[in-house]
């Protein structure tokens, strides 16, 4: 069992907002510009913000929660969790429920049976992923979202939302799983998928 890179605790205070709404509310940006002359930076760059970002960053607790089949996907199960949250047994069970009738579509995406879910609770919020590896070596990403401690209101999220730094650092260590067990394995494919299954990640995402 592998951890995350950049395991700490937790550091104290609310967590940042995040271009995919997995934050822990909004944050006051510092008056203080940054050292760093404001001319040689692209006027797109929001320098403010990514300070303030870079003072509250913190770690989240990422654990597994099992390997489950789901509409006859194989599905790697991972709990994500900010300070003061914790992913429970309904939440769990929402987030299977919400991922069942996304896999039944699975094979009209081209997908190869394989896939990753994420039950984030989040500082504002909470969210569910649905990674599938898909044909071509190319995987499909699904995410819904909803109030914290209301998983019966699970909603799918706009179109181009992403995962964010926490859940990104999950599916990183599952990219080089799969390759690792999967594509560049040997042996039986049962084989390779049961190494597959049990590659997983735990510790604190930074």
């Amino acid at each position: 069992m592998s951890e995350l890179k950049g395991s700490r605790e937790s550091e104290s205070g609310s967590g940042p907002g995040s271009a995919s709404g997995c934050g822990s509310g909004a944050v006051a940006a510092s008056d203080a510009a940054p050292r760093a002359a404001s001319a040689t930076v692209p006027g797109a760059v929001d320098v403010r913000a990514l300070s303030a970002l870079s003072q509250t960053h913190h770690g989240r607790a990422a654990r597994p929660l099992g390997t489950r089949e789901i509409a006859g996907h194989l599905v790697k199960v991972y709990a994500v969790e900010a300070p003061g949250r914790v992913v429970t047994e309904r939440e769990e069970a929402s987030a299977l429920r919400v991922a069942g009738p996304h896999l039944e579509l699975g094979r009209a995406r081209g997908s190869l049976g394989l896939a990753v879910l994420i039950v984030h609770a989040g500082g504002d919020g909470d969210y569910v992923l649905v990674q599938t590896w898909i044909e071509a070596s190319m995987s499909d990403l699904a995410v819904f979202l909803g109030p914290a401690g209301k998983p019966d209101e699970m909603r799918p999220g706009r179109v181009g939302l992403a995962p964010c730094v926490w859940e990104a650092a999950v599916i990183a260590h599952e990219r080089d799983a799969y390759v690792r067990n999967v594509l560049d394995g040997t042996g039986p494919m049962a084989e390779r998928l049961a190494a597959w299954g049990a590659d997983v990640t735990e510790g604190h995402a930074r």
